[in-house]
């Protein structure tokens, strides 16, 4: 969730959780940034590990290669008080990400990926930080990686697992095998909790992918684009309270608004608004909007321009269509590109070159 789940949006995420459930319950995680970037203090990767004054628990997600780097990062973010939960991502499947050997390719490296997640762990020692690892089935149908990486994950003292049902070749498209899911919850039988991952677009989602799989919880990703209420929906379905109802149009509008301004404040207003038009098309889909305001949406440049552009439909009682259905990239099936010779041995803990440099994991 690079460039979305930053301090704007997760401080809408929360209000909108409290506002409906008078609590907070959910644990909002920052967009994922390197751990070799933080370490060399990237005045980037610095800005986007900005918590808001209020975020408790401030949870922080690494990406990561290299076992050195990892646990100095760890080491840093203990020592400076940082954060309070550190969530190592190796989910990403982008080829930018997985031809050098990061994101989901690296699991595949059974002793390297171990070797990473001692290294943080071996640096929150004597603190109450836990350490959490995400990670997907695997690469594609011929190497799935997943029971191996939560089995390994666990023996390394990680306090959570987190499964993404796809492999990596699917990227984001089709359906999540939640079966997958449920291996992974029989193979640690009870170790660690297990929290499933993957096409939760609507609370029922969450309440069927646990009752389906036995997992312990669940991780939403492209399901809140443009729908920060969702979590107060999750929170009511699974503690079995009533569903707070989906926002009217005028509702959205309100949020659009509020999410530009914390934008504004974290970014400064032109780079809050060019960072804004992105999410318009998630918030809007599924409404009677017509198309100059979904064009003046996606191109503004200013608060007051935002403002004036909302003025038409800021009391509207009109409702969506689809509202809860799937968001975000979909795509197709693909190779995954990986660096030469990489699927050749398992075991090798050599730490893949060149494959710590971006700011973020993608």
């Amino acid at each position: 969730m690079a460039g979305v789940t930053n301090v704007a949006f997760r401080t809408l995420c929360r209000e909108q959780e409290r506002q409906r459930m008078g609590s907070v319950a959910g644990l909002y995680v920052c967009e994922m940034v390197t751990a070799r970037a933080l370490v060399e203090r990237n005045p980037k990767t610095l800005h986007m590990t900005t918590f808001a004054p209020d975020e408790d628990p401030r949870s922080l997600q690494l990406y990561t290669t290299d076992p050195e780097y990892t646990y100095r990062a760890a080491k840093m973010i203990v020592e400076e008080n940082l954060a309070d939960h550190i969530d190592m991502n190796f989910g990403c499947p982008v080829p930018k990400v997985t031809r050098r050997g990061g994101g989901a390719a690296l699991p595949y490296k059974r002793r390297l990926f171990g070797n990473i997640v001692a290294a943080a762990v071996k640096a929150t020692e004597g603190t109450d930080i836990p350490v959490t690892v995400k990670f997907r089935v695997g690469i594609d149908d011929d190497h799935h990686t997943h029971l191996d990486a939560g089995r390994i994950a666990a023996d390394e003292g990680a306090a959570a697992v987190a499964l993404h049902a796809r492999t990596a070749s699917q990227r984001y498209s089709g359906e999540a095998n939640w079966d997958e899911i449920a291996r992974l919850v029989e193979h640690i039988d009870g170790r660690v909790p297990v929290l499933g991952n993957g096409d939760i677009f609507k609370s029922t989602d969450a309440r069927a992918m646990m009752d389906s799989t036995g997992c312990d919880g669940v991780v939403v990703g492209r399901g809140c684009l443009g729908r920060p209420w969702l979590f107060a929906q999750l929170s009511a379905e699974l503690r079995g309270l009533p569903v707070p109802a989906e926002p009217t149009l005028g509702d959205v509008a309100r949020i659009i608004l509020r999410h530009a301004e914390l934008l504004c404040d974290h970014e400064g207003e032109t780079k809050g608004c060019r960072d804004m038009r992105k999410h318009m098309t998630w918030y809007m889909r599924g409404f009677p909007a017509g198309g100059d305001l979904r064009r003046t949406l996606a191109t503004i440049t200013s608060l007051d321009e935002l403002r004036h552009a909302l003025e038409d439909i800021w009391d509207s009682p009109a409702t969506a269509d689809d509202a809860d259905g799937a968001r975000g990239r979909q795509g197709s099936p693909a190779k995954v590109l990986l660096p030469e010779g990489w699927l050749d041995d398992p075991e090798d803990d050599a730490v893949p070159e060149g494959a710590d440099i971006m700011h973020s994991g993608g």
